[in-house]
């Protein structure tokens, strides 16, 4: 189990657009944890059973934002209360822009290590493909911001906080060594 000075158990913040690979690479880094928790920040807009409106183009909905900023909210408290119970927890979530680092202040728990995943947009499309071929799961939909869009808001618009991984032509087991070598260096965030 990874703990701060402190003593207190530490959050692992995990982010990256769509298809870049968060989910697989946060089960992996949580299953390689002890007492660890994965918390999917995706969970809280899907437990929206109506009334929920997404995110996708690249104007959204006033109610969309309204309903990532809660969502943010819930993660960022859900793991704060598994860390107060002993628990390493490993949030993942897309959160770019400014919202990154808003999301680094509303976690509380310290320690906090903070993991962007940033694979090629070519890897990035190599895997939607693959996802879609093998689960039928569509990440980037017909009028939704597309990967070129994502990846230049995550490069350009987004503060370079924590230990950015380029994991293009990296395993899962690679990626998640690398994380773990940085959590107490490039990816704590004071």
């Amino acid at each position: 189990m990874l703990v701060g000075q402190d003593g207190r158990v530490s959050v692992i913040l995990i982010t990256g657009i769509q298809a870049a690979g968060k989910s697989t690479v946060a089960q992996a880094l949580a299953e390689s944890l002890l007492n660890s928790v994965h918390v999917r920040g995706d969970l809280f807009r899907r437990m929206i059973v109506n009334g929920r409106v997404d995110m996708g183009p690249a104007v959204p909905d006033p109610r969309a934002l309204e309903q990532l900023r809660l969502r943010y909210e819930l993660a960022a408290e859900t793991a704060d209360r598994y860390a107060q119970a002993g628990f390493t927890v490993v949030l993942q979530d897309i959160i770019l822009g400014e919202a990154l680092r808003e999301m680094t202040e509303r976690i509380a728990s310290r320690p906090l290590s903070l993991v962007v995943l940033a694979p090629s947009a070519a890897a990035v499309r190599a895997r939607d493909a693959e996802r879609r071929g093998e689960r039928g799961k569509v990440a980037y939909k017909p009028g939704d911001e597309g990967i070129a869009a994502l990846d230049r808001a995550l490069r350009h618009e987004t503060p370079r906080l924590g230990y950015w991984l380029d994991t293009s032509a990296l395993s899962v087991a690679q990626t998640v060594a690398d994380i773990r070598a940085q959590l107490d260096g490039a990816a704590r965030i004071a």
